[in-house]
């Protein structure tokens, strides 16, 4: 693996090993305190993830976002879409998730964990989905060498398979939503040609479901 595919996949792949393993143990509770492993996980994977984009930040490349106004309506787009079933079709509240209430009696835990799980919502989640998704996945299953692919060249196949897979990465709830998050951040990445418009799309989004998820505690959105 090259240094230039090595940016692009490994902060993703850290990450979902991460979460992987997160899932595997989400039901231990160790003895001091009654608090489940996710606690510790998530705030290391932030930590590890946001070290590794930071080592590769290089390699990205990242210049001033195009046409900001299509990434921004595509970031509200999609947050309304995500927030749908609760908030206008009035499903049941998403109320089980990574709570950061269970530290309410040390203000010291609770803020150092509500900090790293804001930091992974709205930073190092849309800077490594973005990279991989569109950055590298998009252009790869156009040519092995995924760089001699211009980013934002449009291709069919691409275009629905990544959605498919960017779906599949989400909880099964968000998963109507997640398929045409994963279209419509694919066509802000085609109309732009900027990863870093499609970067402050996804960070959008996930900025105003963090407030959301804060504002109603509906913390299953996490």
């Amino acid at each position: 693996m090259g240094r230039q595919t090595a940016a692009y996949t490994a902060p993703f792949l850290v990450f979902i090993l991460f979460s992987a393993l997160a899932s595997l143990l989400d039901n231990i509770r160790p003895s001091a305190g009654g608090v489940g492993a996710i606690y510790l996980i998530f705030p290391l994977q932030t930590v590890v993830c946001g070290v590794l984009l930071a080592y590769y930040w290089r390699d990205y490349r990242l210049a001033r976002p195009r046409k900001a106004w299509l990434a921004a309506t595509v970031g509200l787009v999609v947050f309304f879409l995500w927030i749908s079933p609760q908030a206008i079709l009035h499903r049941a509240p998403r109320l089980n998730g990574f709570d950061p209430d269970v530290f309410a009696t040390h203000p010291h835990l609770y803020w150092c964990e509500m900090l790293l799980r804001l930091l992974r919502l709205t930073i190092v989640v849309p800077l490594l989905e973005e990279i991989f998704w569109r950055g590298f996945l998009l252009r790869y299953l156009e040519h092995e060498n995924f760089q001699d692919t211009p980013f934002g060249a449009y291709s069919p196949k691409a275009n629905i398979l990544v959605a498919i897979a960017f779906m599949l990465e989400h909880a099964y709830l968000d998963m109507p939503a997640a398929l045409v998050a994963g279209f419509l951040y694919n066509t802000v990445a085609y109309r732009t040609r900027s990863l870093s418009s499609c970067v402050l799309a996804h960070a959008l989004t996930n900025a105003l479901l963090g407030a959301y998820i804060i504002t109603t505690k509906q913390w299953g959105f996490w």
